[in-house]
């Protein structure tokens, strides 16, 4: 396996982090500009970021956003393992009202990035958008499109292939966190 594989392999979806170890805005301004070099559609360029770090932001941001729907008994992360950053990533609408599958290049090209600098996150769509917009005073003119959640990771992820068709990732008593797969022979068609 080269290093992309594993870097790609190892760049998960992480929920729980080790909350002392705070980011700074330097790193989330590295790992924005991962982004800002990222494809997009007409080369257009409509995302806009914003980058939090301060224990005070951070827990301004978090109670607007959601963890995990598949764990039903799980509220997010407790203090202590909460994000220690995010990236808050945005559409100006002023450019366009369709921003295309951007915001997903853009935020797994910052995840990979926070891999490859021994760090981890999780790309929320479930976001309280009226209450963050109003928390953080997002001007209209700006959708919100997803929240990066980010840290230095403190759970074990581990890929395992579906089995009897259940896509849910769960977690075992020891806190290890499994995510099922399909297996690529599944995926790749032959019409």
């Amino acid at each position: 396996m080269n290093s992309f594989d594993e870097l790609v392999l190892k760049t998960r979806s992480y929920r729980r982090f080790d909350e002392s170890h705070r980011l700074n805005d330097e790193i989330l301004r590295e790992l924005a500009g991962l982004a800002r070099l990222s494809a997009s559609a007409a080369n257009r360029q409509p995302l806009r970021f914003l980058l939090y770090s301060s224990r005070e932001d951070c827990e301004r941001i978090f109670p607007s956003t959601a963890w995990a729907g598949y764990l039903k008994d799980w509220d997010g992360p407790v203090p202590g393992e909460r994000p220690s950053g995010y990236i808050i990533i945005l559409g100006d609408t002023d450019i366009t009202g369709n921003f295309m599958v951007d915001h997903g290049i853009a935020a797994q090209s910052i995840m990979l990035g926070a891999t490859a600098r021994g760090l981890g996150g999780c790309m929320i769509a479930s976001i309280k958008r009226d209450d963050l917009r109003k928390e953080l005073g997002i001007p209209d003119r700006y959708e919100i499109l997803l929240v990066l959640a980010l840290g230095k990771p403190v759970e074990n992820v581990i890929i395992e292939d579906i089995k009897d068709g259940d896509i849910r990732y769960w977690r075992d008593s020891a806190g290890n966190h499994y995510v099922p797969k399909r297996r690529l022979d599944d995926l790749i068609l032959k019409l």
